[in-house]
C-alpha cells in the first residue's frame, strides 16, 4: 500500500499548485504521476524541468520517445510503458518500432536501434558503457552532444520510472489502452 496522496490542484501544497494547472491545460487533465510529485514541490519541479530539457534536445520526436521508452523498459515501470506507448504513437512511431520497444526486441530502423542499444546500455550499466557502444551510436550518425542529451532523458525518465515504483502510481484511465507489464512482455520475446 503506498504512502503517498494524488493530489488534487487543491490538495496540493501551494508550490505545486501553479505547475498542476499548467499541465492539465496542457493534458486535459493531471497525470497521476504528477499528482503524486505534488507532493514535494521540488520532484514536480525537478520532473518539470527535465521534461522541458529534453524536449529542447536535438532528438527528434520519436526519438526522445526511443530513448523514454528504453528507459521505463530497462527500468520496468508499467506506469510509463503505457503513457509513452501512447505518446510515441503521436509522435509519429511506426507501430512495429512501438511493438519492439515494448518488448525490448530490435528496431526495424537502424539508426533508432542504435539510441536502442545505447540508452539500454546507459541504463543496465549505470553510464559505465563500453567504448564499443559509443562507437555504434556515433556510426549511426548521432553527434558527441547527443550522448548528453540521451542522459538527460535517461535523468527524466528515471526519476519519474523510480517514482512510479516507490509511490505505486495508479494508471491513469487515459492510458490504460497501452497497459503494458514487464511479465507480458517477456513472454512475447
Amino acid at each position: 500500500m503506498s504512502p503517498f496522496t494524488l493530489h488534487s490542484i487543491e490538495s496540493a501544497p501551494d508550490a505545486s499548485r501553479a505547475s498542476l494547472r499548467a499541465i492539465g491545460e496542457q493534458f486535459g487533465f493531471v497525470p497521476n504521476l504528477m499528482r503524486v510529485l505534488a507532493a514535494a514541490p521540488a520532484a514536480l519541479k525537478a520532473y518539470v524541468t527535465l521534461a522541458q530539457l529534453f524536449e529542447s534536445t536535438s532528438l527528434s520526436p520519436v526519438e526522445k520517445q526511443v530513448v523514454l521508452l528504453t528507459v521505463s523498459f530497462e527500468n520496468g515501470c508499467e506506469y510509463c510503458m503505457a503513457a509513452h506507448t501512447l505518446a510515441a504513437k503521436m509522435a509519429g512511431m511506426t507501430p512495429e518500432t512501438i511493438e519492439a520497444l515494448r518488448i525490448g526486441g530490435p528496431l526495424p530502423d537502424g539508426r533508432l536501434e542504435a539510441l536502442r542499444t545505447f540508452t539500454g546500455a546507459v541504463v543496465r550499466q549505470r553510464a559505465v558503457v563500453p567504448d564499443e557502444a559509443v562507437r555504434a551510436f556515433l556510426a549511426a550518425g548521432f553527434e558527441p552532444e547527443q550522448i548528453l542529451e540521451v542522459l538527460v532523458g535517461v535523468t527524466q525518465k528515471t526519476l519519474s520510472n523510480y517514482v512510479n515504483h516507490i509511490a505505486e502510481t495508479p494508471l491513469d484511465e487515459a492510458f490504460s489502452g497501452a497497459k503494458w507489464s514487464r511479465s507480458t512482455a517477456a513472454r512475447q520475446v
